[in-house]
C-alpha cells in the first residue's frame, strides 16, 4: 500500500460515504462536515493500485498535541496489514514528532493501537468531554 498525506489526493467522496454509512461513529455526518474536517485536519490515505483504501486524520498544534481520529480501512481490503501501514506512516509524520499526549478513541481496535504505543488514560478522571453521539442524525 502506498501512503501519503497529501490533502489533493484524497477520494472525499469515498470517505464521506464510508463515514457517513459504514462507520459506528460518524454516521450521517454531513459532506460538507467532512470536507471542512480534513481541511483543518492533517490527513492521511492508503492506495493500493490507484485506488484510496485507507484514511486517518489528525487533529493538531503540531507542537505538543495530536488526536488521531476517522481510521479506516475499506472492509473488503481489511486483515492485509494495511491499518499497520497507515498508522507507522501517520506516527513518522514530521509534525507529529515530539509531542507531549498524543490521545484517541477506539471501542474496537485498542489492540491495534497498543502495537503502536498507545494505552488507557492514566488519569480518566482528569478527563472531560462535551459528546454529541446523534448530532448528525435526523
Amino acid at each position: 500500500m502506498e501512503c501519503s498525506d497529501d490533502l489533493q489526493r484524497m477520494d472525499i467522496a469515498m470517505i464521506h460515504r464510508f463515514l457517513s454509512e459504514e462507520s459506528s461513529w460518524a454516521k450521517g455526518i454531513p459532506l460538507d462536515t467532512v470536507k471542512r474536517g480534513m481541511e483543518h485536519s492533517l490527513c492521511f490515505g492508503g492506495w493500493s493500485d490507484g485506488r484510496q483504501i485507507a484514511f486517518a486524520r489528525v487533529i493538531t498544534d503540531h507542537a505538543s498535541f495530536a488526536y488521531l481520529l476517522d481510521v479506516f480501512v475499506l472492509p473488503e481490503f481489511q486483515g492485509r496489514g494495511y491499518s499497520k501501514q497507515l498508522l507507522e506512516f501517520v506516527l513518522r509524520h514530521p509534525a507529529l514528532q515530539g509531542l507531549r499526549r498524543f490521545v484517541l478513541v477506539s471501542s474496537n481496535a485498542r489492540g491495534l493501537y497498543q502495537q503502536f504505543g498507545f494505552q488507557a488514560l492514566g488519569k480518566p478522571e482528569t478527563y472531560m468531554e462535551i459528546h454529541r453521539p446523534a448530532l448528525y442524525q435526523p
